[in-house]
């Protein structure tokens, strides 16, 4: 098994035949959780035989940990035994809530930042880490409205949920660039109030610029000014592991590999920056 975990890939169902055919080219793969809460079948034979030569994080959609719902214990039974099968690096999840009163919209919804939402996800984190034995990692969404009862900005919510929480952050690039498109803030202002010790891991990924609005979807290559704003987070963030999402019109292995042959590259020279 690989022991540096620096640059990886989104374990995908299109690739398991070319990354067993292909060894050495990532360090570590990121597994959607919920593609392995099964009894059986392919999707395990496939996780477990990867999971022999590489490093493995679990990234789940259906934490829902913003919900005012009751936690789905179920769900985290599941998860649990998932972790106790893979052995992640790391769990995580989004900071979001994905449906209300049982309904699961199967959407990434943002949280409305205020003081009564952030003490109220600061204690489900704690009893989620508490019954899984170990700290989540709660990504940032990208997000196309806001609430006008919000009190604080994204990134200073995001801070103190860490502080209370006692959580970590997978910083997605993409989603800060997004967000920071959608709302008119300044992208580079998120990254700064980032706490640094707090930064677990790296997301990158394309989207959909339909002129006043960006849509996140996953289905493109990573744009030039995602890979400038990337750069950034590497100086600013020394030694974060990345991976590239990709979730529709997934190319072939080797050229997502490619893809992330770049983002060595850029992490290469904001790394010699730094220094």
């Amino acid at each position: 098994m690989k022991s540096v975990v620096d640059f990886g890939l989104g374990l995908r169902t299109d690739h398991y035949e070319d990354i067993v055919a292909n060894p050495g080219k990532v360090s570590w793969f990121e597994a959607l959780s919920e593609n392995y809460m099964v009894p059986g079948g392919s999707p395990l034979y496939w996780l477990d035989r990867i999971r022999r030569d590489y490093p493995m994080a679990l990234h789940g959609v259906s934490l829902s940990i913003g919900s005012i719902d009751p936690l789905d214990m179920r769900y985290l039974d599941d998860l649990k035994q998932l972790i106790d099968r893979v052995q992640p690096m790391w769990v995580s999840d989004h900071l979001c809530f994905t449906g209300l009163r049982g309904l699961n919209m199967h959407d990434l919804l943002p949280l409305p930042y205020t003081e009564e939402a952030l003490a109220h996800v600061a204690e489900r984190v704690m009893r989620v880490q508490d019954y899984l034995g170990r700290r989540l990692v709660l990504e940032n969404v990208s997000s196309y409205v806001t609430y006008a009862a919000s009190e604080l900005t994204e990134w200073d919510f995001i801070a103190e949920l860490t502080r209370r929480a006692d959580c970590d952050i997978l910083l997605d690039v993409n989603n800060v660039y997004v967000s920071a498109f959608n709302h008119g803030f300044g992208a580079r202002a998120f990254l700064r109030a980032m706490p640094r010790e707090r930064v677990r891991q790296f997301h990158l990924a394309g989207h959909l610029n339909k002129g006043t609005h960006i849509i996140d979807t996953h289905d493109h290559p990573i744009i030039d000014d995602v890979w400038d704003l990337y750069a950034e987070a590497v100086r600013f963030f020394l030694g974060v592991p990345t991976m590239i999402e990709r979730d529709a019109d997934i190319p072939p292995y080797l050229e997502l590999v490619a893809e992330l042959n770049i983002a060595r590259r850029i992490a290469a020279e904001a790394t010699r920056q730094a220094a």
